[in-house]
This record gives C-alpha cells, structure tokens and sequence, in this order.
C-alpha cells in the first residue's frame, strides 16, 4: 500500500500525463482503475474525491487532488527531482504557456463527455466525432509547431533537452492524436519531440497498453 493512490483510466490523456510524472519521479503508488465508459467516474465514492466527476485524481496524505497540471506541480514542489519545469521564472512561464496550449486549447474540446455530447445531443456519429477532434488537435497543433520550431528554447524537448511538463502533456495528447488518425506529417518539430519522449521508458511504460484496466 502506497501514500499515493492514482484514481485514473488507462487511455485518458490527462492520466497519462501524471502516471508519466510518477514513473520519472519513481514515486510507488497505488493504480485505481475508472472506466469512463462504464461511467465509474461517475460513482458516489469518485464524487467524494473529485466533485467533477473526471479523472484523474490523486488521493495523498494530505487528501484528493484533482486536475492534471494541479497534480504535475505538486509532485513536482514535494518530489522536485528530477524537476518539471526550469528554474528561471521565464523558462517556467513558456513551458505552462505551452502545456496550457494542449490542457486547455486542446482536450476540453476533445474531452470523452463532450464527444459523447455530440453523439447524444446532436445524432454525430463516429466518423463525425472523429473530424471534430482532428479539428480541434490540428488547431492546437498548428500553434504548437510554430512555436516550437522557431523559439530558441526549444531543444531535445519542449524546453532545453530535459523532459518537462509540456512534453508530458504533448507525448500524452500525441498517443490520443493516433485513436483518431490525426494527420501529424506536418509537425516535424513535434514528431521529434514525441519520439524522444518515448525514447524514455518512464514514458513509455505510462502509456495506455501498459496500465492493468487496458483493453
């Protein structure tokens, strides 16, 4: 039994995104599996922990901790090695700047509950809930390879040639990009960047077909 219990779904982005932080950060904790297609995420015991009904959630010592970036930095204040993000407050800034890009440009947009939405509101079926996320992906990606390919900072990674907080949410968006045939022959900086990060096994080993609820 750990002092960290990880309540979250194997092919949730926004999971993934954390277990990736754990595993860098060998840090033990316990794997809660949710299925949101079962809307177990939903449960009167989830609600306690996250009135938001989402994944996913990080139950510590100190009590539940919603929200992806939330729990990425404060892994990153209380388990500071290796770090996330730079220590110079500009490098900090660009690297939230790109992280928000995909946290909040991208995947609320492209959230499971909205896709499901379309389908029962609106009668889209899976074709046409496939285009609205490419759509949606390509926007926020278009505006990650321009600023990755042309800021300086830019190096192995998303800042400098240590993985971050923004490689974490952008290898974990990329992995949700290929469920839905998103076309990444245009991103080069970004195909580069992916490919480092799944270079690390840290990564790697955080991505859908690992986990034990992958089906």
């Amino acid at each position: 039994m750990s002092d960290l219990a990880l309540h979250n779904y194997f092919r949730s982005s926004t999971s993934v995104r954390v277990r990736a932080a754990l595993n860098l950060k060998g840090l033990d904790y316990d794997y809660v599996p949710l299925s949101l297609l079962k809307g177990e995420q939903s449960s009167t015991e989830h609600l306690v922990l996250n009135p938001s009904g989402l994944v996913p959630t990080l139950v510590t010592p100190q009590g539940a901790l919603p929200q992806s970036l939330a729990i990425l930095e404060w892994l990153d204040e209380v388990h500071p090695e290796p770090p996330l993000l730079p220590d110079d407050p500009w490098g900090r800034a660009r690297v939230r700047s790109l992280a928000h890009v995909i946290a909040l440009d991208i995947h609320p947009v492209n959230n499971l509950r909205i896709l499901k939405h379309l389908e029962a509101e609106y009668g889209v079926d899976a074709d046409g809930k496939a285009a609205w996320f490419r759509t949606w992906a390509n926007a926020g990606m278009i505006a990650l390879e321009t600023r990755l390919a042309s800021e300086a900072e830019t190096g192995e990674f998303c800042h400098g040639d240590r993985v971050g907080l923004a490689d974490l949410c952008l290898y974990a968006q990329i992995l949700n990009n290929a469920r839905f045939e998103v076309d990444m022959t245009a991103y080069p900086t970004i195909q580069r960047i992916h490919s480092n990060c799944m270079a690390i096994p840290a990564l790697e080993q955080a991505a859908p077909p690992h986990q034990p609820d992958a089906v």
